[in-house]
């Protein structure tokens, strides 16, 4: 639970670099293939996971602008890490310089709701931990290998001297 700032700072230091891990391991011949038509590609979630990140915070008026709200998914996987490592950076930085742990319970509007600033920094935290999940069943199905997350991933059981975990 976010209390203070600096929680939001730990958690969103380590729930970001989950992210760019698994950002990392998608090719860019695998970005856009989509394993069924009823299923975001990769590169779809990625952009989507990393247009959020000046959705909400707009939202919340803590930055002035949506800058990714209408730009299309970027042609590499690089670049779409290179966004996201920016606009993550932003959000801890704008959320630190404007936010202070006294205010953190002061209600905004979000899409039509009433949350707590820490709501919304949680929001923001779960909302890339939900679609990584979706995306780590999407690099399955295209045959990418997943990396660990919050424990080691079935091929990386090996390095622990035991048998993968069906």
């Amino acid at each position: 639970m976010i209390r203070k700032i600096e929680d939001f700072e730990a958690e969103w230091k380590k729930e970001s670099a989950l992210t760019i891990k698994i950002f990392s391991a998608i090719s860019n011949d695998k970005l856009h293939q989509k394993p069924n038509d009823n299923i975001r590609s990769l590169g779809k979630l990625a952009w989507h996971i990393t247009q959020t990140l000046t959705e909400m915070p707009f939202k919340a008026e803590l930055i002035d602008e949506d800058n990714l709200e209408s730009k299309e998914v970027p042609a590499t996987i690089a670049e779409i890490v290179e966004t996201y490592t920016e606009y993550s950076d932003m959000i801890l930085n704008k959320v630190k310089e404007n936010w202070t742990d006294e205010n953190l319970l002061d209600k905004l509007e979000i899409y039509g709701q009433e949350w707590r600033k820490t709501i919304l920094l949680s929001v923001l935290i779960n909302h890339q931990i939900h679609h990584r999940a979706q995306m780590t069943v999407i690099m399955r199905l295209l045959n990418i290998t997943v990396p660990g997350i919050y424990g080691p991933a079935k091929e990386e059981w090996a390095n622990f001297g035991m048998p993968a975990q069906d």
